[in-house]
């Protein structure tokens, strides 16, 4: 590196470096040094290598809101009368490759700048931002006028190409305000909207949104950013679980959470905003057509007092607001059910001048909001109107807290507004399965009302929800039997994927829950709903294969049918234990993409814990497992998912099956070296957890153990607890992401649940081992 070129990189890790310069004054002192450093190399060239040159900063770097980690976007911008720009792009951009500093750039005429910003959205948008860093300034100016020129005479035919754009960004990135990890620069609401915002302005089609709460919000997803690229010392625009403790407490925030709530709010400004702004492009645009067409836009009623004008639902002319609580609620649902949003000054006059709604509600106003529910997706953008302009929140105060509040579990995609939204139009689609399609649809929105307070939020929420029944009007055995729903959300995923089926106390813990068909119905779709809403960890072909399965048994058993059989082995199953052990049989599994492996072994204390460990090696994740005697052998029936799809190896499992019988500790060692070549890096994870479920079973111990999951996790686990002299009659495993949860049923020796002498000495053994 030369001393010229160490010079600038040390000051510039000096700016990066200094926590007292806060991050716009970090960011445009970045700029200036670039600018000073640019523009002292081009002064240092020959008069004639000058002339008819400029160096023009573009994109983020055009408007001096350089980060640590961002590129540095120059172009070398050349009159007609160069002949070689290679001297002068050498001397400008050698020094900064030898700096250190990503450089990304570009040598062309104003014509090729022209042409290039005329066929590629990213470039004009780059080049719209354009700014004069050094040389000759005409050029820079004529390029910049010629641009804007452009994008505005070519608005009509580019715009929609760039809301098309938007959209699939969209689609691909989820919605900011919304994520629970999200990008900030490419998640809807982020801050590519935020600039495109400004681009739209430009084409003179549609103003954006002024105002402080969009440039605030801009301004502190920089400030995070610029956080994130000092946390990682590289470009870093995703906002991961295991940074956001660190980047809360460089910005002096109490906690991740309260981060991860403004960055949602800033997110939610901006993409109100942007909403706003390509509704009001569509509008003109449309309204350009029609002028040569000479028709004027429609008004089509929609409800009382409400029309559709332009593709928003707007008030009729004669509507009085003032006079009517309900109204608000009516305009949302007609909106949501006409596939329209409600037009922003209308909500803003809703906001404003109609009265509170009574306490109870009028039944005129639980109706609305039923139907708005009923809308499934369609009710979304209107929902998010109406909480924007903080409707929600005077409807629903206990709406308050959980805005924006983050879910930090695996399965989960949304904040926890966001996830109740979608799960109401998710349950929109199965309203036909149930017979009281309206408290389906209010259990969907409100199951979550207890998160972010202490305690079970299951619990919690069916108390809040119970007394926000009576407050919306339902009679009291409504009101029980959406408290009920929510208390009992999780029982019906938790059960079929944590317990075994054929213990009696599953099914009848279920049967004793629900009561009847009718709320059993009910549960289910609501379980399908919040699952399929969460996020596609939760409700995996697998997970809605066990819940089916489970609620076909509750079904049978509310009607009279005499319980099932505990499952048996099957004829091929069993005539395993007639040859030489070890004997592996594989059969398609319970459900799509599973496998069933059938092990017949020698009786060993070890070896539930032993083919665990063969089944990890080769990379078969376990989902459920029990044991049978037969003779003088013990067969046990696995289901598992292949993690590469690939069928189980029925000669390969046998030959490591045997090799583990003669050397005791290979399967431990082979899987601890295994599990150390997999971590690369050392993230935190909550402390892992392990204890006894009690009422779980009528005649087992039932061990519950939630860790990080990792290779041979099940083996490791089965060892300790057989070492401690007891046996597991059964197991259950389920992994969430990066969370297991493995259950065991265990008895000791006589065959009986175990004594308090007994678990204590399984737990501790447990708790060591997952502490290790």
């Amino acid at each position: 590196m030369s001393p010229e070129a160490a010079r600038f990189a040390a000051l510039r890790r000096a700016v990066i470096d200094d926590d007292r310069l806060g991050a716009a004054r970090r960011r445009s002192t970045l700029s200036g040094l670039a600018d000073a450093w640019l523009a002292r190399f081009f002064d240092l060239l020959p008069d004639a290598a000058r002339r008819d040159v400029a160096v023009v900063a573009v994109g983020g770097y055009g408007r001096q809101e350089l980060l640590p980690g961002s590129d540095l976007d120059v172009l070398l911008l050349l009159g007609d009368g160069v002949d070689d720009p290679a001297p002068v792009a050498e001397q400008l951009f050698y020094p900064v490759w030898d700096a250190g500093v990503p450089l990304d750039h570009s040598v062309r005429t104003v014509g090729e700048a022209l042409d290039m910003a005329r066929g590629d959205l990213k470039v004009a948008l780059g080049l719209i931002d354009a700014r004069q860093v050094a040389g000759d300034a005409a050029l820079t100016e004529t390029l910049v006028a010629e641009v804007r020129a452009d994008w505005r005479r070519a608005a009509g035919r580019r715009l929609p190409l760039l809301a098309q754009a938007c959209r699939e960004r969209a689609e691909q990135h989820g919605e900011l305000s919304h994520l629970l990890e999200p990008d900030l620069v490419q998640a809807y609401g982020g801050l590519r909207d935020s600039l495109i915002l400004r681009a739209v302005a430009a084409t003179w089609v549609a103003d954006r949104p002024h105002g402080a709460p969009v440039e605030e919000a801009r301004n502190w997803l920089l400030t995070v950013r610029d956080a994130m690229h000092r946390a990682a010392g590289r470009r870093s625009d995703r906002l991961l679980f295991e940074d956001q403790a660190d980047i809360a407490e460089r910005l002096l925030l109490p906690d991740p959470d309260t981060l991860l709530r403004r960055v949602a709010e800033a997110g939610r400004h901006i993409a109100y905003a942007s909403d706003v702004t390509w509704r009001e492009v569509d509008r003109t645009l449309a309204s350009r057509k029609r002028r040569g067409w000479r028709r004027r836009p429609l008004r089509r009623p929609l409800a009382e007092g409400v029309v559709e004008h332009d593709g928003e639902a707007v008030l009729a002319r004669d509507a009085r607001p003032d006079r009517d609580a309900v109204f608000p609620l009516r305009a949302a649902a007609a909106a949501a059910q006409a596939g329209v949003t409600v037009g922003p000054q209308t909500v803003r006059r809703l906001a404003a001048e109609c009265p509170q709604l009574p306490d109870p509600w009028p039944e005129a106003a639980r109706n609305a909001l039923v139907s708005l529910l009923g809308a499934g997706h369609g009710a979304v953008p209107v929902w998010d109107s109406l909480d924007a302009a903080g409707l929600v929140v005077r409807w629903i105060p206990e709406w308050a807290r959980i805005r924006y509040l983050a879910t930090r579990t695996p399965v989960h995609r949304h904040t926890v507004d966001r996830h109740l939204v979608e799960t109401a139009a998710v349950a929109a689609g199965l309203v036909r399965r149930v017979t009281r399609p309206d408290l389906l649809l209010l259990a969907a929105l409100f199951h979550d009302l207890g998160k972010g307070l202490p305690g079970d939020h299951s619990k919690t929420g069916a108390k809040i929800v119970r007394d926000l029944g009576h407050r919306l009007g339902l009679p009291a055995e409504d009101c029980a039997i959406l408290g009920r729903l929510v208390r009992h959300h999780l029982l019906l995923p938790e059960v079929a994927t944590r317990r075994d089926p054929d213990d009696p106390k599953t099914l009848a813990t279920v049967v004793e829950a629900v009561g009847d068909r009718e709320f059993l119905e009910l549960l289910y779709a609501l379980t399908e709903a919040d699952a399929t809403a969460a996020g596609p960890l939760a409700w995996s072909p697998m997970r809605a294969r066990l819940v089916g399965d489970l609620v076909a048994r509750a079904r049978g058993a509310l009607d009279g049918a005499p319980a099932p059989h505990p499952r048996q082995l099957e004829p091929a199953q069993e005539a395993l234990t007639n040859g030489t052990l070890p004997a592996v049989r594989v059969d398609d599994g319970r459900w799509d993409g599973a496998y069933r492996v059938t092990v017949a072994v020698p009786p060993s204390r070890t070896a539930l814990a032993t083919v665990a460990g063969v089944l990890a090696l080769n990379r078969l994740d376990v989902r459920a497992a029990d044991t049978h005697t037969v003779g003088e052998s013990v067969v046990m029936v696995w289901d598992v998912v292949a993690r590469h799809r690939d069928a189980p190896n029925v000669a390969r499992l046998r030959e490591e099956l045997v090799r583990a019988a003669g050397e005791s500790n290979d399967v431990g060692t082979r899987l601890a070296a295994r599990t150390a070549e997999r971590r690369t890096r050392v993230i935190p994870h909550a402390e892992p957890q392990a204890g006894v479920l009690a009422d779980a079973s009528s005649d087992a111990t039932v061990l519950e153990v939630r860790a990080h999951d990792e290779p041979g996790l099940l083996h490791r686990l089965a060892t300790v607890v057989t070492g401690c002299g007891v046996v597991i009659r059964s197991a259950v495993a389920e992994t969430l992401g990066s969370e297991a949860i493995d259950v065991f049923y265990l008895v000791n020796q006589a065959g009986a649940a175990l004594s308090r002498t007994e678990i204590t000495r399984v737990l501790s053994g447990v708790r060591s081992a997952l502490a290790r």
